[in-house]
């Protein structure tokens, strides 16, 4: 190599290395002092299989690798896991509910009541109202219908000092009367006293939304943060099942600057963060992953 080309290679090396430390020195000043760290949770849907195979020994996983507390899938069934990981000193606050139950669809899902009663004698803070089904939301009146119903289900929540939140998909940012959204209805319709919003940034993303901006529509409005990066690149997809499996990245190998997005969530009232990955070929090594990458951010 000649002496010209090695100090060439060098010189951009080093500058490429200062970069970088520009780059992880300022993330680290978004997220310094994130109040969130100390209460990170996992949605544990990202491990759904796993705890389907091994409850104990991945509630276990869960702790070891740093989160504080665990997010469950439902309410109505699930008593081992809050019991197993508050004895693992991890906290239960959350759970979402069953969609069919908000929407009152048939007999065969938890009554709401069931539902609200048990939250409250665990002691859970947040329910939340995590999808609509296909066929009650493609229309404006369909989605004003069921912004409706979960404005009931919140004013029974609130009896029961529980808050009440919606978590986003992407077909929510589709537009379906000219320009306007389903979102933009939500947004409208939901009464903020009774149902709030748990962004999960993935699918606003990939709905085609800022998830910056969203978190700043949202102020005042939102209880909680779902932290899920995005692959770099990826298309505008409404159809949560047609997503691509590799869409999804562990926090800190996406297209999502979490650091910011930890950073806006505060400043605009949201109560905590759940890290959540849909699919991976390791579950268990990616939400390790997504922890280690937001701790670092804050050292």
């Amino acid at each position: 190599m000649k002496r010209r080309t090695f100090i060439a290679g060098t010189a951009a090396a080093a500058t490429l290395s200062l970069t970088l430390s520009k780059s992880l020195r300022a993330m680290q000043e978004k997220a310094k002092n994130s109040k969130y760290l100390d209460t990170m949770g996992l949605q544990l849907w990202t491990v759904r299989n796993q705890l389907a195979e091994d409850q104990s020994a991945t509630l276990k996983a869960i702790a070891d690798a740093g989160y504080k507390q665990v997010e469950l899938g439902r309410v109505v069934g699930s008593e081992s896991i809050v019991k197993e990981a508050r004895e693992l000193g991890m906290k239960v606050t959350s759970s979402f509910v069953d969609w069919n139950s908000v929407l009152g669809n048939d007999g065969e899902h938890p009554e709401l009541k069931t539902i609200v009663a048990t939250a409250k004698e665990w002691g859970l803070e947040h329910l939340v109202f995590g999808y609509i089904g296909k066929g009650h939301r493609e229309t404006v009146d369909l989605v004003k219908k069921t912004a409706a119903k979960a404005n009931a289900f919140g004013e029974m929540c609130n009896d029961a000092d529980v808050k009440l939140c919606y978590h986003n998909h992407s077909f929510e940012f589709k537009p379906i009367d000219g320009e306007t959204t389903g979102f933009d209805i939500l947004m409208n319709e939901f009464d903020n006293d009774k149902c709030k919003f748990e962004l999960d940034v993935f699918w606003a993303k990939i709905g085609g939304w800022d998830p910056i901006e969203t978190l700043k529509k949202l102020d005042g409005r939102i209880t909680q943060v779902h932290l899920k990066d995005l692959k770099e690149g990826a298309e505008i997809n409404f159809d949560e099942g047609t997503v691509p499996h590799d869409a999804f990245e562990e926090c800190g190998d996406g297209s999502i600057d979490m650091a910011e997005i930890m950073k806006v969530a505060e400043e605009v009232g949201a109560l905590q963060c759940h890290v959540e990955q849909d699919q991976s070929p390791n579950p268990i090594e990616s939400m390790t992953q997504s922890f280690a990458h937001l701790k670092g951010l804050s050292s």
